[in-house]
């Protein structure tokens, strides 16, 4: 997955669509647990999900990983709820 292929399609991760969400923002087996353990406990909407894919893809980027790591998912989540209790 090359990050030059994604830019081709879509300026930024928030222009990502949702079939290249789910090209981009694959998630390994403890990444999807902790998506879906927020979404059931949080109350997240299917809105929420995609948007905590974008910012972790966002975070990997910033990592430079060419993977979204578990790490990257729950500080996604970790935004997602502060923006949640802002608003």
């Amino acid at each position: 997955m090359k990050r030059e292929k994604i830019l081709q399609t879509a300026h930024t991760n928030a222009y990502l669509g949702p079939r290249m969400i789910g090209k981009y923002c694959a998630l390994d087996n403890e990444g999807q647990s902790f998506l879906e353990y927020a979404m059931t406990q949080l109350n997240f909407s299917a809105r929420a999900d995609d948007r905590i894919l974008k910012v972790a893809r966002t975070i990997a980027d910033l990592a430079q990983s060419e993977n979204i790591q578990s790490a990257h998912v729950l500080e996604a989540i970790q935004l997602r709820s502060l923006d949640r209790k802002l608003w």
